[in-house]
């Protein structure tokens, strides 16, 4: 039997099968999960709407920059874990977001890309910091799914951005982690933990 996974791809199903949990403890830093680390009684990540911008069968690439992007860029890289630390490998991890300017591309695939994660459990995404539009503050949406689990949709958000006060769909459970700046590359980092 196969389970419709996001972006068209068919999972296997399986019996290993998991609720997608939270990778942070709100605006606190993210530690480093290990099997010796990962706190049993982490929180799942809340789910967060689609959304209207959602577009099915996204290219599979681990960026969604190209040669013609403006803005600053942004790699964001974490990882896909069970809430012992044990990395799910070949999750699904479909992201969508708005362009510099606070537009999404509904007629192509621009700044929309599907990659799975390493055996390690690992993702990196590449991508520019989305603008702001009405009523929002900048956020990137995923759906993350694990082979033969359900499909959490979310959104993670910027730390420090003065709209998150005022937007009603902002949750601090989903700040990624700044990290650092590099070269003019914006890194940040978010976990996404899967019940086991």
């Amino acid at each position: 039997m196969t389970l419709a996974g996001v972006s068209g791809v068919a999972f296997a199903a399986g019996t290993r099968r998991g609720a997608i949990g939270r990778g942070d403890r709100g605006a606190a830093p993210l530690r480093d999960l290990t099997p010796s680390m990962a706190d049993e009684d982490d929180e799942l990540t809340p789910p967060q709407e689609e959304g209207p911008y959602f577009k099915a069968n996204s290219p599979e690439r681990p960026s969604l920059v190209d040669a013609s992007a403006s803005g600053t860029r942004l790699s964001l890289s974490g990882k896909v874990v069970s809430r012992s630390g044990i990395p799910f490998g070949k999750a699904l991890l479909d992201f969508w977001q708005a362009d510099p300017n606070g537009a999404y591309d509904n007629r192509g695939y621009a700044l929309r890309g599907h990659q799975f994660s390493g055996a390690d459990g690992g993702y990196r995404l590449e991508t520019v910091i989305p603008g702001l539009y009405p009523g929002r503050t900048r956020h990137i949406h995923v759906k993350v799914q694990t082979p033969g689990g359900p499909i959490l949709t979310t959104q993670v958000y910027f730390p420090d951005e003065a709209r998150n006060a005022r937007d009603g769909i902002f949750d601090p459970r989903l700040l990624m982690k700044q990290t650092a700046t590099e070269n003019g590359v914006l890194v940040a980092t978010f976990d996404f933990v899967v019940a086991g």
